[in-house]
């Protein structure tokens, strides 16, 4: 065992890549297992490595961790991105909240039926422009610091960004009345840890294709 963090889960997005974003954001390398079939995921179970029958697993600091909120939790308390007192941390974790509900919607959009993905784009666009985006927008502008929470980079920003450029692969457009998050999108990308996390070659995934369905189905599948 190298020490790394080891992530188990498929070769995409999914739920393992607020992961996969937060321990890059803390400049930490990891190691990964791609599942590739239902079998592997059938015997994950059996050997009981998931507690709840659950992907992502995360196996750090002797532990084998599984449910996502949990995993980003300790990784933000372990790495220092969790806030300086309780205050903050409530503040981090309702903002990482409202931003996981938007990106669930992201999550479940490539599995949208062929006709209602338009409806479902729209939906997307209309939650992040009326419901999510404006909050921290004003954030941002009442305390005109670079960070959401304390003056200090944290995982609700990680949360942010990420959520920011996942919505903007499918709207261009969309931060078009926000100059705020336009402004963050921008140092937030200009991060060395983000930075070398968006080059070419890094562990972030691609977008959801037409295979990584197919392979979600099929080792899911009942």
């Amino acid at each position: 065992m190298s020490g790394k963090p080891r992530l188990t889960y498929l070769n995409g997005r999914g739920r393992m890549e607020s992961i996969r974003w937060l321990l890059a954001a803390a400049g930490v390398e990891f190691e990964e297992v791609y599942l590739e079939t239902k079998e592997q995921y059938d015997k994950l179970i059996k050997g009981g490595f998931l507690l709840f029958q659950q992907v992502p697993l995360v196996e750090i600091d002797g532990m084998k961790m599984v449910q996502t909120r949990a995993i980003m939790s300790y990784i933000a308390g372990k790495y220092n991105l969790h806030g300086k007192d309780l205050k903050e941390r409530a503040l981090i974790d309702m903002y990482v909240e409202g931003i996981s509900d938007l990106m669930q919607m992201i999550l479940m959009f490539p599995f949208s039926p062929p006709d209602a993905k338009e409806k479902n784009l729209e939906s997307i666009k209309e939650r992040a422009t009326n419901r999510y985006f404006p909050v921290f927008e004003k954030v941002l502008k009442q305390h005109g610091q670079d960070f959401l929470v304390g003056n200090k980079f944290s995982w609700a920003d990680v949360q942010l960004i990420e959520a920011i450029l996942a919505v903007e692969e499918k709207i261009p457009a969309v931060l078009s009345g926000f100059p705020q998050l336009q402004v963050f999108k921008t140092k937030m990308s200009n991060m060395p840890t983000i930075k070398k996390f968006l080059q070419p070659g890094s562990a972030r995934k691609p977008p959801p294709d037409a295979h990584y369905v197919e392979t979600v189905l099929k080792i899911f599948s009942k």
